[in-house]
């Protein structure tokens, strides 16, 4: 193999066995051999081997634009500067350990404000862990006695599910202060837990004491059935004893209810049966009674007191006779009824208060002293006159005056 000068480069030659040199600066140094190719060939291949060395290097000094972390950039320093040093390439190696030694001192500035960074990054990371801590604290010093326990329950596991988020996702802190965060965080959740089971133990027995007591109230309220609706009045004593009995857990409740409820609508069906029946039965009497009401209340224009007093008494008599009407009329007729009775009994008072022989007897003796007084009074008149006494005839005729006017009210 003939060597020319196309067959060399600035950075490298190929000698007539094939063997490929690099030039560095303390001479050449053989990086291999092409035998079953041109020299150019050679000489590319190796190049190109250059060229992929040098991409490596352009990437780590990518990485380290980008804050890559400083201990693997310089593991990746030092195993570049070995492999450049005796790099099987061809090409200006010396630029490509320059352009490495050069990343060794931007390493440094990097270790040092990555160091910064992960101070400030650990100090933030406290700062948030502890108001974490400081949250379920505040928490954990409330009134748990008047805690909403759902709400609070829900809270803690938020806050749970957020230190173990910021403990996995977040720096690493020091030993010491995530001990002592954890143990105030785990000291105040179990205070919280202590007594969210307190209260539900508290709940739980009180609503076994409900569950009891509603148990027992349908018991009484089942055995009511065979009453029919003469029981009512016992089962709605039953019903506000259910409402004073508390709660025994929703579903029990429900179930509970349930039962309660179908023995006071058995009660109440057969009431309605009842009513039913009675409406058929009583609905004659009432067509009856309503014909009497309007012959009765006819003499709330009667001023004759015997003749209404007579014609009241009959219709009476036959209102007793005719029985029982539908009960949700009762009400109604039996008002009618007594509004007649109210105007023929005060006819009869009206009669009693004018009639009354005490009363007349001593209107009598009140009118016989008024006329006493009104003799006398003329008298001391026509006295007071003959002596032409104006003050005197003045206050005789005033009170003469006031006298007749008391005679003539009570005369009539």
């Amino acid at each position: 193999m003939t060597v020319t000068a196309d067959e060399q480069s600035p950075w490298g030659r190929v000698d007539e066995s094939g063997t490929v040199f690099v030039r560095e600066s303390d001479g050449e140094r053989a990086v291999g051999q092409f035998p079953d190719g041109t020299p150019e060939e050679a000489l590319a291949y190796f190049e190109r081997k250059f060229i992929e060395l040098a991409g490596q290097v352009t990437l780590l000094e990518q990485r380290v634009k980008r804050g890559a972390p400083a201990a693997d950039v310089s593991k990746t320093i030092t195993t570049m500067s070995s492999s450049i040093a005796t790099a099987n390439a061809v090409g200006n190696l010396a630029a490509l350990a320059d352009r490495i030694a050069a990343l060794g001192g931007t390493v440094i500035e990097l270790t040092e404000k990555q160091s910064e960074e992960a101070k400030a990054a650990v100090e933030a990371a406290v700062a948030e862990r502890t108001a974490i801590v400081i949250e379920v604290e505040t928490l954990a010093a409330a009134d748990l006695a008047k805690a909403q326990w759902k709400t609070v329950t829900a809270s803690v596991e938020d806050m749970f599910t957020r230190w173990q988020k910021h403990q996995t996702e977040g720096p690493r802190l020091p030993k010491a202060e995530a001990n002592a965060l954890w143990a105030r965080f785990r000291t105040a959740r179990g205070t919280i837990d202590n007594a969210r089971r307190a209260y539900f133990s508290d709940l739980d027995a009180l609503h076994r004491q409900a569950r009891d007591a509603k148990q027992a109230l349908v018991d009484k309220a089942e055995a009511l059935s065979s009453q029919g609706s003469a029981a009512i009045p016992a089962y709605r004593a039953l019903l506000d004893s259910w409402k004073a009995a508390g709660r025994a857990g929703k579903k029990l409740d429900d179930t509970l209810w349930a039962k309660f409820k179908a023995a006071g609508d058995a009660l109440y069906s057969a009431k309605a049966e009842v009513e039913a029946k009675d409406s058929v039965e009583f609905g004659a009497n009432l067509e009856a009674k309503l014909a009497l009401l309007i012959e009765a209340e006819v003499l709330l224009k009667e001023t004759d007191r015997l003749k209404a007093k007579e014609a009241l008494g009959s219709i009476q008599k036959r209102w007793d006779k005719i029985g029982k009407v539908p009960r949700d009329q009762v009400r109604v007729v039996d008002d009618r009824l007594r509004l007649v009775e109210t105007e023929v009994r005060k006819l009869d008072e009206e009669h009693w208060q004018k009639n009354n022989p005490e009363r007349q007897q001593r209107s009598d003796g009140f009118a016989g002293q008024l006329a006493e007084a009104i003799a006398k009074l003329e008298r001391e008149l026509d006295e007071a006159r003959a002596k032409g006494d104006e003050k005197k005839i003045a206050a005789a005729q005033e009170a003469l005056d006031a006298r007749k006017a008391w005679l003539g009210a009570v005369k009539s």
